[in-house]
Formats: C-alpha cells, sequence, structure tokens
C-alpha cells in the first residue's frame, strides 16, 4: 500500500495515464465505443450529441451493458479485480486509478476505491483527495453518478474524470455558459439559466483543499433536498466539477426515450443509439430531455432548439 508521499507527481501521471492508453489498446483491453458527432443547439447552448457508429460502436456499447453490475451480487465486481492493463496508478492507501474500458473520449480515468464501496454512498473526503490529485495534472470534467437512477452502471464506488475538451471543435464544457456570472467563491447559488434544480458553486480549484471541497458537496446536496446531513444515503443525484465551479443535480429518472443521461448530461453532452433517438432529442429540445430526469422547475422552457448540425468526429 502507497503513503500520500508516494502519490504520482502531475507530470508523472499524465505520462502513465498516456502510456496506459495506449499498451491498452495495443493489447485489447480498451475497447473504445465509436461514434459520430452530432449538434442540437438550444438556449444559446451548443449540445454536443454522440451518436454510435456502426457495427462496432454498437457492440461496444451491448458489451458495455452487459458488464454492467449495478443490479446484480457484490461478486460480480469488474473493479474487484481490476483488469491490469486498464490499471493506471495508485492513488493513495484507498484509491485507484484506473481507465474506463468502454471510452467515448479519449483518456477516461476512474477514481475507484481499493476496497468495496456502494456508488449510492457519500463521498468523502478521501474520494476528494484522490480526484484533486488527477485534476491537478489533467484539466477535465469531474463527475459522480450516485447510483442506478443517477446513470451509474457498475456498484462499486468511482468517480470519473474526462479530460477536456467534451466538444472535438474545442469547447471544454458546452453547458457552462449556462452558468451565468461567477458568483463570490464557496456560496451555494443557482444560475437563472437553468431550467432544473440544482446548486452552483463557484470555486478556485488551484487553492481548493479536499476537507473545504467535502463541507461545500455536504452543503450541495442538502441545497438540492437530497440529503439531510445525516448518516442515511442520500436520493439519487449527479455532481460535476472544473478547476472553477461544482454543480449537484437530484434525479427521479435514468433514461428519457431509451436515451440514458449520466452526469455528462448536465455537462452539455448526450449519447444517443441511432438517428431515432437523436431526432427525438432535436425535436423536444436537450434542456427538456434533462427537466425529464431531475427535478424540474415549473414554467421554464428554453427556446426551441434549432435544426440538427452534423459534424463527423
Amino acid at each position: 500500500m502507497i503513503s500520500q508521499a508516494q502519490s504520482p507527481s502531475g507530470e508523472d501521471l499524465w505520462s502513465r495515464v498516456r502510456a496506459t492508453a495506449v499498451n491498452a489498446a495495443t493489447c485489447g483491453a480498451l475497447q473504445p465505443i465509436q461514434t459520430v458527432v452530432r449538434y442540437v443547439e438550444e438556449a444559446g447552448i451548443r449540445f454536443v450529441v454522440r451518436m454510435l457508429e456502426g457495427v462496432a460502436g454498437r457492440a461496444a456499447a451491448q458489451q458495455k451493458m452487459a458488464r454492467a453490475t449495478i443490479e446484480r451480487p457484490v461478486s460480480e465486481n469488474p473493479f474487484l479485480p481490476y483488469d491490469p492493463a486498464l490499471f493506471v496508478t495508485d492513488l493513495s492507501p484507498t484509491h485507484v486509478c484506473l481507465l474506463n474500458k468502454y471510452p467515448v473520449v479519449n483518456h477516461h480515468l476512474l477514481i475507484v476505491t481499493r476496497a468495496f464501496e456502494e456508488q449510492e454512498t457519500l463521498l468523502t473526503q478521501a474520494d476528494f483527495e484522490a480526484l484533486w490529485l488527477c485534476m491537478r495534472a489533467m484539466d477535465g470534467l469531474a463527475f459522480y453518478n450516485s447510483g442506478k437512477i443517477a446513470g451509474a452502471s457498475q456498484r462499486h464506488k468511482h468517480l470519473q474524470l474526462a479530460l477536456f475538451p467534451l466538444d472535438p471543435a474545442g469547447v471544454d464544457v458546452p453547458l457552462e455558459v449556462a452558468l451565468g456570472t461567477p458568483q463570490r467563491l464557496g456560496e451555494v447559488v443557482k444560475s437563472p439559466h437553468l431550467p432544473f434544480r440544482h446548486a452552483l458553486v463557484w470555486i478556485d480549484g488551484k487553492l481548493a483543499s479536499s476537507d473545504r471541497m467535502t463541507e461545500l458537496y455536504g452543503a450541495m446536496l442538502r441545497f438540492i433536498s437530497v440529503w439531510e446531513g445525516d448518516n442515511a444515503r442520500p436520493k439519487p443525484y449527479n455532481w460535476l466539477a472544473t478547476h472553477r465551479w461544482m454543480l449537484a443535480v437530484p434525479r427521479t429518472r435514468e433514461s428519457i426515450e431509451g436515451i440514458s443521461i449520466n452526469a455528462l448530461g448536465f455537462a452539455g453532452s448526450f449519447l444517443v443509439k441511432d438517428e431515432a433517438q437523436l431526432e427525438w432529442l432535436g425535436t423536444v429540445g436537450p434542456l427538456r430531455a434533462l427537466q425529464a430526469v431531475s427535478n424540474c422547475e415549473a414554467n421554464h422552457f428554453g427556446a426551441a432548439p434549432s435544426a440538427v448540425n452534423a459534424h463527423d468526429q
């Protein structure tokens, strides 16, 4: 077991991520889901919609679904033991860093607890310490899907880090334009531009500490009424973070019209199976889809979505 002092440096961690990705792809352990990128614009937000591409894309997606253990016994766990070909590094005495076996974007990382913990349990200071070690080394979107309704596919507790940009055209977080003007750091607020219940906190990631992040995280969950500050498990939610802000959203449904939505949806990134789902999303609008799977703010709807624009990834 490693000590905190033995955790990899930022440069070393990024080097290990790249080397592991190359080796895992070569040996077949890494099985990316092939997609084509499309866009749907609504309320000034250019949502990224990735659509499964061809037989290979659908096959990888089906394999990922078959590997899901969220409703299976604890003994069926891809993280205990984990595939050594996907192992990036030891992060701390409590966490390891792995590659996502079925990534939609490159260098998609999993921050996984060494010992089994349920995905629905609260994040802890140890979770934030391991996550922030990765975020200091790589710029990306951190997120947590709290259980099946929030889009989690595995029971074993894990946070995720998707490196920027989420939009291959160069936009880091498509939905960030709707977060509004940055407020005073460390205050839980709402953006007037988001039509669903949420908690937003502006932060300075360079100065953030794991204990402060844990404190703010708890305040956010209380703000959206998914946790009362006791020992009980919170209700389902998604949590997202960059170096500038954190966002939490309650969840009431896992999917809408067959489109599964996890935390990435609330960053402005969707995954659809086919043209029919893409057309539905373009007609109804991504914001309405997000409203449908979360606790809506009543009587707040964005402008009608524009025509779907195509762009190959």
